[in-house]
């Protein structure tokens, strides 16, 4: 059953907490998009992940709703729940949702406050969301927090590098501290007890980067232990 949620909630909070203007809203509110996601982010997260049969999973940032439709068809999901900040992201994600029932959920929602109970997701998906939250890695924390141990988290993200070309500062608008390599954004789920290993490929020069993380039992590790989990091992393998 689709859940309504309270639509006119979190706007104004969705305002300082993710950058979003309009000519992003267009690039990824489009049919190329959406065929990306099918025909590219869809099979490379699939992958790496393997089919999610008789899981529950959840999506931050779940926009129009494609990418909940992608996790329930490409993926097999049991059920998915998704959120959004904008409240007219959700109604047009509901609309879409509807064929499938019981199996889907979307609402206002916010990444760096997730509105779940601790272990409730046997995995979470970020189709490049992360970075237009401006304290992200308290996203990453949540994330955390609501996935079950052994549950998964896969992402497809843009990196600080891509973010500081003038391109990227001509046309879109992102928070301007705290940008994250992909070496910030692995240490950061490490600390957070998200363990990649090598699940991990880059593409576009480094630009963008995609990959699955693991929860391990253990919630939170010190700076050292997950600096000593990358130093030496990690390396991010070209597509």
């Amino acid at each position: 059953m689709l859940w309504q949620g309270v639509l006119a909630d979190s706007t104004e909070q969705g305002k300082a907490d993710m950058q979003l203007n309009a000519i992003e809203k267009m690039t990824i509110n489009n049919p190329l998009r959406r065929l990306m996601q099918r025909r590219l982010e869809g099979p490379r997260l699939l992958a790496m992940t393997g089919r999610l049969d008789g899981k529950r999973v959840l999506e931050i940032g779940c926009g129009q709703g494609f990418g909940m439709k992608i996790i329930l068809e490409q993926f097999g999901a049991a059920s998915v729940q998704g959120f959004d900040l904008d409240p007219r992201m959700v109604r047009r994600a509901q609309k879409r949702m509807r064929r499938y029932a019981s199996r889907a959920e979307v609402s206002v929602g916010d990444a760096t406050a997730i509105a779940a109970a601790d272990e409730s997701f046997d995995a979470v998906f970020d189709f490049g969301v992360l970075h237009h939250v401006e304290i992200w890695e308290d996203a990453v924390r949540e994330i955390a927090r609501v996935l079950k141990p052994g549950g998964i988290f896969a992402f497809e993200e843009v990196s600080k590098e891509a973010l500081d070309s003038w391109i990227y500062r001509l046309l879109f608008k992102h928070p301007e501290q705290d940008r994250f390599t992909v070496d910030d954004f692995v240490a950061a789920l490490e600390r957070h007890g998200i363990v990649v290993d090598d699940n991990l490929r880059s593409f576009w020069s480094g630009d963008f980067f995609a990959g699955v993380g693991q929860r391990t039992k253990r919630i939170r590790l010190s700076d050292d232990e997950a600096v000593a989990k990358i130093t030496g091992t990690f390396t991010v393998r070209p597509r």
